[in-house]
């Protein structure tokens, strides 16, 4: 996969949230590793590491699960036709506030990295030291109405 485009709300690069993981396979390859999450009985989802193109593909629901999340650090991708790994804090949230988005929360996490949220992209950035280290984005979905 050359595309790697982050799409809020949308998805990544040719891929789009709510594709099987079959669909994803034919357009992306399989991946190198392949992960079980459950946190309890009622969410279930499945990890799909592609650690060589510097991604992580996750996919909701047991049966016919469906793509909903990804994570990234490959310095490569972009966002609104930047690439963002190359971007400071500030010019991130200006890049997203340009573009629409705007429900904006900021948290120090646990773990020492600053988390810059945009509640209405559903979209995760992650600091060290003013350096964006890692995305994370994706879409909710209701499994009996679909997408929220």
């Amino acid at each position: 996969m050359e595309n790697l485009e982050i799409k809020p709300n949308i998805g990544f690069g040719d891929i789009t949230f709510g594709a099987t993981q079959d669909e994803i396979i034919k357009v992306v390859g399989k991946p190198e590793e392949t992960e079980k999450l459950t946190e309890d009985e009622d969410f279930y989802a499945i990890a799909c590491n592609y650690w060589d193109k510097g991604f992580t593909l996750f996919f909701d629901g047991d049966d016919n699960s469906v793509f909903s999340c990804v994570e990234t650090d490959n310095a490569g991708a972009t966002l609104f036709g930047k690439q963002i790994f190359k971007l400071k804090e500030k010019a991130i949230i200006e890049l997203m506030q340009k573009n629409g988005f705007n429900d904006l929360d900021t948290e120090l996490e646990t773990w020492g990295e600053k988390r810059v949220s945009f509640e209405d992209a559903l979209i995760d950035f992650y600091f060290d030291h003013d350096k964006l280290v890692s995305v994370n984005w994706g879409v909710v979905f209701d499994e009996e109405e679909g997408e929220d």
